[in-house]
């Protein structure tokens, strides 16, 4: 700014100068003379320029003072704008801190609210949850799910039946159907109808539990009232025994592999998934029948399994179970001097059943005379026919199975190994050759169960082949006949079973089963030419005559009509329906119609007769939640 004015000071200057140097160089040209009145002399020039000198230090002497104020003012200016910088400065710094305080603060009263609204949320929670815990303290001390005792669970279970059965032709048989004795048409029994009610399939079950580190440890017990004792009668009391039919213990490991002994399901049965051992996953045919279906495959006995979940979707198991021989079966023509030796009615004294009857024996009758007058003595052998026979087994039946669930549907594959023993003697002394005998049984089998249909039908199908595999049919067909040199010969068999299950509601289940088992022929001829073995009948020619009952109370079956099972054929149709089910336990109702029959080795003749059956379920049952 002191330039500027400086600079303006000088060109003024300057331009005073040069007209003072055109006032004085260039003089006016001279006035005219005429008379006038004498005017005053002007001011000489040296006065003009000392006036003019003067007036312009005056001016540069204001213009400095001017511009010495207005640097004052500049100054002043510029420090107010230092001032005002300062102050917008620290009015910005103090925005800025307020901004950040109350950005802080909005944090501050975000975190605040949220914080409050937790902690109503909580508290919401909290008491929603101690409602809830107190509910279900009060439930579990009012109806609970499981007993507690020293550390471990009990859950009881089972159900409560009322059942009924009428056949078209009698079996005698309650509410099991005796699939290998349904009568021929010409049988005295199939000229009757029967008719029994009976409460004896309710069960009862208890399953122990105890957790420890390293896994689970269970027990599990199951029972009904199916079994029969001396004093077991339809008369008045109907006082039938409690049954075993389920009893096992288990160590189920947190790495997958379970170990468990006792009487089981077999290995051979289908489940529902996995290799489980619980009966609620086994996959029996829901029928009222507890003799379920012909060509089912499955047995309850005793064995010890291990078995390994690979994943979710896997699992392998094999297991060692208790042998029995079903047979042999056939007529024998054995080779002279051949007998032999295969089981054993039960010790005396020990825990099988020894008990025998000669009401159906098998008796030889001997003349012996005398020469004190020529008389004639008759002496009659019986041989009682014993109630149960047991097999003296060389070996436990060996099954391996594997299970996977990939997401859609159940599958197993499983393979059974058997071995049937016998002691031969050639000779008809103390010192003919003796040996024993042994035989292996094999069989292969498998089943699938898929859901279909959005899960409202299930579709199953299982079957099981092999030799000596009769035990483990449905119909329990022989597993053996005998040869002629007294050797057993397992019998080829077949089992298959198709079922479907219609969930029409969470209430109704329809269900329809079809399926039989079936034995195979074993002919041998002996060294005298005589055919005889399993499926060889000379005649079945009495079969269409019906006989004279033994006595009043016993009925008999057709003579000459030995033919021996070929095979069983089932189709059943049914419903279940749930009148309640929940935490309170289940109460259903269900009726089951069934039409079976089986036939026999044809005769020589070609000639089979069959017999058939129709037969009718109900069943009212409350189940324990």
């Amino acid at each position: 700014m002191n330039l500027k004015l400086r600079t303006a000071a000088a060109a003024l200057l300057a331009a005073s100068f040069v007209g003072t140097y055109a006032y004085a160089g260039e003089p006016p040209a001279p006035a005219k003379k005429q008379a006038a009145a004498k005017k005053p002399a002007k001011p000489a020039v040296e006065e003009q320029i000392d006036a003019l000198r003067k007036e312009l230090q005056g001016q540069i002497d204001g213009l400095k003072t001017d511009l010495a104020n207005k640097d004052v003012q500049l100054k002043q200016a510029q420090q107010s704008a230092a001032d005002a910088q300062s102050a917008a400065a620290k009015a910005q710094a103090d925005a800025t801190a307020q901004q950040q305080a109350t950005t802080e603060n909005a944090a501050a009263v975000n975190t605040l609210q949220s914080t409050v609204t937790d902690l109503k949320s909580n508290a919401v929670s909290i008491a929603a949850t101690i409602s809830d815990e107190n509910q279900a303290i009060k439930k579990s001390i009012e109806s609970p799910n499981t007993l507690h005792y020293k550390g471990i669970t009990l859950a009881p279970g089972g159900f409560m039946a009322a059942e009924t059965v009428w056949r078209n032709h009698a079996t005698g048989g309650d509410i099991p159907t005796a699939f290998t004795a349904m009568p021929f048409a010409a049988a005295d029994a199939s000229h009757l109808s029967e008719f029994y009610g009976s409460a004896r399939q309710s069960r009862i079950s208890l399953m122990a539990e105890g957790k420890v580190d390293w896994g689970t440890m269970r027990g599990y017990v199951e029972a009904d009232f199916l079994g029969t004792g001396t004093s077991s009668n339809n008369n008045q009391s109907n006082s039938y025994v409690l049954r075993q039919r389920v009893v096992w213990a288990q160590a189920a490991l947190n790495s997958g592999w379970t170990f468990s002994g006792g009487q089981m399901w077999s290995l051979a049965t289908e489940t529902k998934k996995g290799l489980s051992t619980l009966s609620g996953d086994v996959a029996t045919p829901q029928t009222i029948d507890p003799n379920y279906n012909a060509g089912f495959v499955w047995t309850r006995q005793y064995g010890f399994r291990v078995t390994k979940t690979l994943n979710k979707m896997a699992a392998i198991g094999i297991g060692a179970e208790n042998p029995q021989v079903l047979g042999p079966a056939g007529s024998f023509n054995l080779n002279p001097w051949i007998s032999y030796l295969w089981g054993t009615p039960g010790a005396n004294g020990g825990n099988y059943n020894a008990a025998g009857s000669t009401s159906n024996s098998s008796c030889t009758t001997t003349a012996t005379t005398t020469t004190t007058g020529g008389t004639t003595t008759y002496t009659t052998t019986c041989i009682p026919s014993y109630l149960t026979t047991y097999g003296i087994n060389p070996a436990p039946d060996l099954i391996v199975k594997a299970a996977f669930d990939p997401g859609w549907g159940h599958y197993e594959v499983f393979g059974i190994g058997r071995w049937f023993r016998d002691r031969i003697y050639s000779g008809s002394t103390a010192a003919a050759y003796k040996y024993n005998d042994t035989e292996m049984g094999a069989g292969v089998g498998g089943s699938l169960r898929v859901p279909l249909f959005a899960k409202k039908l299930d579709l199953g199908v299982k079957g099981l082949w092999g030799t000596g595999m009769g035990r483990y049919g449905n119909s329990t067909i022989a597993d053996v006949t005998v040869r002629p040199d007294g050797k057993f010969s397992p019998l080829h068999s077949l089992s298959a079973l198709g079922t479907l299950e219609y969930h029409a509601t969470p209430r109704f289940d329809i269900y329809a089963n079809y399926g039989g088992d079936y034995v195979g022929k074993s002919i041998y001829v002996n060294s005298a030419g005589k055919t005889d073995g399993y499926g060889w009948n000379e005649s079945n020619s009495g079969c269409t005559v019906e006989p004279l009952p033994t006595n009043s109370s016993t009925p008999a079956a057709p003579g000459s009509c030995s033919g021996v099972n070929r095979d069983v054929q089932e189709g059943t149709l049914g419903y279940w329906y749930d009148f309640y089910k929940g935490p309170k336990g289940r109460l259903r109702q269900g009726l089951q119609y069934s039409y079976a029959f089986r036939e026999i080795w044809a005769d020589k003749a070609g000639y089979a007769p069959k017999g058939i059956e129709n037969m009718f379920w109900t069943s009212f049952r409350y189940y324990l939640p």
